[in-house]
């Protein structure tokens, strides 16, 4: 993508005849992206997840009369997607953020602040969402905004939808970006698809339609400040974020989608599943057939009455004997799963997933075993997870900035942890006695966070407090003391 150094040059040519304008080139941008290799590889990544694969456009193919191939309709063709690619996401998104994260600071106000804003149900959902744009797309993006009510909130924008100009090689600051979607209209009973652009720079939201000869048409309202404040006397005023509010959810830094992993391999594998699918149906009835002494006219005679009764009629002509005979390949089924099954290990190896079938997991489920089948996803998504803090950071000081606009507090500089809960295979049993080991070693909300029952540590001890004070209120002083050291109790004479 064009860095903004380069977008200056490109605007800021002194030669009047030559400079291009911003509307050109925005529409410069939005033709070069739609025929990058980058849109490419999104589409694709989309299309699969969604079980839209290459095999769905298989013909069967032979060669004609002038040597070239031709298509031919009378033979089985199934088009079989086994769509392991899916799988594949699902499992690396659910991995990393299935579950509730955790938010923690020392400063209790702050964490009771921000929490409606990324701990909310419906925050949790979008996070699942932007987790499988990262993967299919590379890069998931949010948008802090405010909504209708005046409401802070977040919204979700389709790795496609965004073409970003980054102001450094490293792609961690926007200067600007141009988002560029498709909705549709009606003209009377005519359905009609309309691009619609709009572009994001420090002076605000500037809003576009892209026609269908290639020129950009300014819309109404042609441009708005990110957000307004209402006054006590009803007046509004705009104001913009001293950054760009477009937030990158990456997959790697590289921005490189899932799909580009195994793409060959999932489609090798709808093929070979096709394949021999289309081998199994190819029974006497529609294989190669050797006629002796047919009693007939054509070919094609000779299919019908075959299909339709069953049976064919044949002739001795000549002292030689009528017959039918046909020419049929044996299809060996241990050779297509031995097939299938290094596809599917490919696939998961490649994807740096884990195979939930796995032997490990039987009967000889061990730490050691659980640990090594999840290393690579393991691996994977440790540095999804880092992509993943940077992005959060960024959306925290949106955050920050609002809690402040808002006269909540002033929280620039606070300190904050988020701790992603891997959705993993555990023994629970195992894991429970290592906290119950663990008390007096370590504080009781530590232990209370690595517990596999709690989802959510702070009221969690919120819980704990509240039954101590109620354990407190009912027993009083003898609460928590231990019988055998008491001087008066029985069981010492």
């Amino acid at each position: 993508f064009m860095t903004a150094a380069d977008m200056v040059n490109v605007l800021g040519r002194q030669d009047v005849e030559t400079r291009m304008t911003d509307e050109q080139f925005i529409v410069a941008e939005i033709n070069r992206f739609r025929r990058s290799k980058r849109f490419y590889e999104m589409l694709a990544g989309e299309n699969y997840f969604s079980g839209r694969h290459d095999i769905l456009h298989k013909k069967r193919t032979a060669i004609g009369d002038d040597g070239k191939l031709m298509e031919i309709e009378n033979l089985p063709n199934n088009k079989i997607v086994d769509n392991q690619y899916r799988k594949m996401v699902i499992q690396k998104s659910n991995y990393l953020v299935g579950q509730p994260f955790v938010f923690q600071s020392e400063n209790q106000a702050y964490v009771e602040a921000v929490k409606p804003h990324i701990l909310s149900k419906k925050f949790l959902k979008m996070l699942k969402e932007i987790a499988k744009d990262a993967l299919n797309g590379g890069t998931g993006w949010i948008y802090p905004t405010y909504d209708e009510q005046g409401e802070f909130t977040t919204k979700r924008f389709k790795s496609y939808e965004v073409i970003p100009m980054w102001k450094d090689a490293d792609h961690t600051i926007l200067d600007a970006a141009i988002r560029w979607y498709e909705v549709i209209a009606y003209e009377g009973t005519q359905e009609k698809v309309i691009t619609k652009v709009e572009v994001f720079n420090a002076d605000g939201l500037y809003y576009f339609e892209l026609t269908d000869g290639g020129n950009l048409v300014p819309e109404e309202p042609y441009y708005q400040p990110y957000f307004t404040v209402t006054d006590h006397e009803g007046g509004t005023q705009g104001f913009n974020w001293d950054k760009i509010p477009l937030i990158p959810f990456k997959y790697n830094a590289e921005e490189v989608p899932l799909i580009t992993m195994c793409k060959s391999l999932q489609d090798g594998l709808n093929k070979i599943e096709s394949q021999w699918e289309d081998q199994m149906e190819e029974d006497p009835r529609n294989t190669i057939m050797v006629l002796v002494n047919y009693d007939g006219q054509n070919l094609g005679e000779f299919r019908r009455n075959l299909a339709q009764f069953g049976a064919v009629k044949v002739r001795s002509m000549d002292g030689s004997h009528g017959d039918v005979k046909t020419l049929q390949i044996e299809v060996n089924a241990e050779n297509y799963k031995a097939i299938i099954e290094q596809f599917k290990k490919a696939i998961i190896e490649n994807c740096m997933g884990y195979d939930a079938k796995d032997d490990r997991i039987g009967s000889n489920a061990n730490e050691m075993n659980l640990k090594s089948m999840y290393s690579d996803i393991e691996l994977d998504t440790n540095g999804m997870e880092t992509e993943f803090q940077a992005a959060f950071e960024q959306l925290l000081w949106f955050i920050n900035c609002h809690l402040a606009n808002t006269h909540v507090g002033d929280f620039e500089g606070e300190d904050w942890e988020i701790i992603f809960n891997r959705d993993i295979m555990i023994s629970e049993s195992a894991v429970i006695n290592d906290i119950k080991n663990s008390v007096g070693i370590l504080s009781d909300e530590t232990l209370v966070a690595q517990h596999p029952w709690v989802d959510d540590p702070d009221e969690e001890m919120k819980r704990i407090k509240k039954q101590k004070e109620a354990d407190m209120e009912l027993y009083g002083d003898q609460f928590g003391q231990n019988p055998a050291n008491d001087e008066d109790d029985p069981k010492d004479e």
